[in-house]
């Protein structure tokens, strides 16, 4: 696929107030701080489209951005270490909950996981909480260059393993490097079969 535009659309609080569900959408959710934007950025080859932060918790609303004009990539607020009230972050978690389990366009949720570390809980309880929804999703271990090949290979086996655990059938994963942009080809290929999958279903 050749992004020949990427252009930011909107924020929402509320689900019901996104854009018109008549293109294939495509969330991108993590831990705060797990290299999202940088990886939006990779993907639509704009290095400012989404704005990266060194402060967990910079991104706060749905954020739709239309991508060739055909389809939208939504970058969602990070979850976990933000420092946020209970309250606040009660909103965010009710907010991200209502976006994956109504929008009805939503193709898939690609989870953002940091390759230099162990199986953090926290992930593997949201992909599990994606299960019961039967949301579909996908796994993106991100700061690959940030390893060394062995300690990347080493910690997404150990992740995958444990999500063997619980789950029968493993979801496609991709291991991204912003800096060698490793998996953004294989992403987009991804993307473009599902939009020639909604155009032949909507």
């Amino acid at each position: 696929m050749v992004i020949k535009s990427a252009e930011y659309l909107i924020s929402n609080v509320d689900w019901q107030k996104c854009p018109v569900a008549d293109k294939p959408e495509y969330a991108f959710i993590g831990r705060s701080n797990v290299g999202k934007s940088s990886l939006i950025n990779l993907l639509t080859s704009r290095e400012k489209l989404a704005k990266t932060s060194g402060t967990p918790g910079k991104t706060q609303l749905i954020n739709h951005f239309l991508i060739n004009n055909q389809w939208y990539l939504v970058d969602l607020p990070g979850y976990g270490f933000a420092k946020v009230s209970q309250g606040q972050r009660k909103a965010w978690e009710r907010m991200i909950e209502d976006y994956l389990r109504k929008r009805p366009n939503l193709m898939n949720v690609f989870v953002l996981v940091d390759s230099r570390h162990t199986p953090q809980k926290l992930d593997i309880d949201f992909i599990n909480q994606l299960g019961e929804w039967n949301i579909p999703f996908q796994i993106v271990f991100t700061k690959a260059d940030k390893n060394t090949q062995l300690e990347t290979s080493r910690n997404t086996k150990a992740f995958l393993n444990k999500l063997r655990e619980t789950w029968q059938f493993l979801p496609a994963s991709y291991v991204t490097s912003t800096v060698k942009k490793s998996g953004r080809d294989q992403i987009l290929a991804f993307i473009e079969e599902m939009n020639a999958r909604f155009q032949g279903i909507a």
